[in-house]
């Protein structure tokens, strides 16, 4: 056996037993709970009203999405998981929390707010009898104003309590009003979050938190955050995270690039990079950051370092894009990955 073949061996060894601990972690995500919608048609005929398709109703689904799809795979990983976040008393909003309470994920500290309206993302697919059905149209329905105060209120209140009974805390922002910056230092008020790894995902305005541990941006958030183009430069990503790091305070980075799997960047350590895991034929990217922040934090929680947690969150990544739509990966489907492929890296 060669040095390095040795040294992965003893690395999934390591990564096996870090989600093997996983059921004995409790986690808080605040987040913005969003409603992923898929309905799915087959194609009968085009128009006489307009040159558009008519497509006969086959399916409908709705599954959690957003931070509601990162409390979703964390649950399915085993973790005990505490979701902080905002649904309308709309179906959409019901029928998240059915999903939650069937997979027993306390509903204590989501609340039911009548003036707000659940995030919807209604995708469309169609296609003819035996093919894969395609996306043709995307609806979103939103919310027509933040949360109010009291409701902002009630959410803090939530997450402090959750959190003194978490190993961590995941922040999902989509932009909706109940993972923001502002809240986000509410929670960590009196050095409530002083000891925990706090993780974030944020789309749109990363560099505005403070007082987080870790990130883990796409390449095209981390592009639209500095203003900067990466493409295939490895200097101009590294010099990218380093900006990032310094401003925010982090700990760790972990940038993830689709095809070209991700790269985890630690305080003083050279940057990790890794290939994606599996086949680079995707299915369907939909959802698969919400996987890996939901997998880098509980690694995290359990005591990993930074490069471990990224390798796992890299497998579970791997694993979910796969699957089509939005999409989670079990305890035992990463466990089944790490036995069947070393991590590996790549060398600059």
């Amino acid at each position: 056996m060669n040095k390095h073949s040795k040294n992965s061996g003893q690395l999934n060894t390591r990564l096996r037993k870090i989600v093997e601990s996983f059921p004995t972690l409790t986690i808080t995500v605040v987040g913005d709970l969003v409603a992923d919608e898929f309905v799915f048609g087959e194609i009968s005929r085009v128009s006489r009203e307009a040159p558009v398709l008519i497509l006969r109703h086959k399916d409908r689904k709705v599954v959690p999405g957003g931070g509601a799809n990162a409390i979703n795979n964390l649950a399915d990983l085993g973790v005990n998981v505490l979701p902080v976040g905002i649904v309308g008393k709309d179906e959409a909003g019901k029928l998240l929390l059915k999903l939650f309470r069937r997979k027993r994920i306390p509903l204590s500290g989501i609340v039911r707010d009548e003036k707000y309206a659940t995030v919807t993302k209604t995708r469309i697919l169609a296609g003819m009898t035996h093919t894969w059905q395609q996306q043709v149209a995307r609806i979103d329905r939103e919310p027509d104003a933040p949360p109010e105060a009291h409701t902002r209120r009630e959410l803090i209140l939530a997450a402090r309590e959750y959190a003194r009974a978490s190993y961590a805390v995941l922040i999902s922002d989509y932009g909706y009003g109940a993972a923001t910056p502002t809240i986000v230092n509410a929670v960590r008020e009196k050095g409530r979050l002083a000891k925990l790894p706090v993780v974030l995902d944020s789309r749109r305005r990363m560099l505005e938190y403070s007082g987080i541990t870790a990130a883990t941006p796409n390449e095209p958030e981390v592009e639209e955050a500095l203003g900067v183009k990466i493409g295939q430069d490895w200097s101009q990503l590294c010099a990218a995270a380093e900006q990032i790091m310094a401003q925010m305070k982090l700990q760790s980075l972990v940038i993830t690039r689709g095809r070209d799997g991700m790269v985890a960047f630690s305080g003083k350590h050279k940057p990790t990079d890794i290939p994606i895991f599996g086949s680079d034929e995707v299915a369907d990217v939909t959802g698969a950051g919400d996987t890996v922040i939901a997998t880098f934090t509980a690694a995290l929680a359990a005591g990993a370092s930074t490069e471990e947690a990224a390798h796992l969150a890299n497998y579970a990544g791997g694993i979910v894009v796969m699957k089509r739509g939005t999409a989670t990966v079990t305890q035992a489907e990463l466990l089944a990955a790490l036995e069947r492929a070393p991590a590996g890296t790549r060398q600059h």
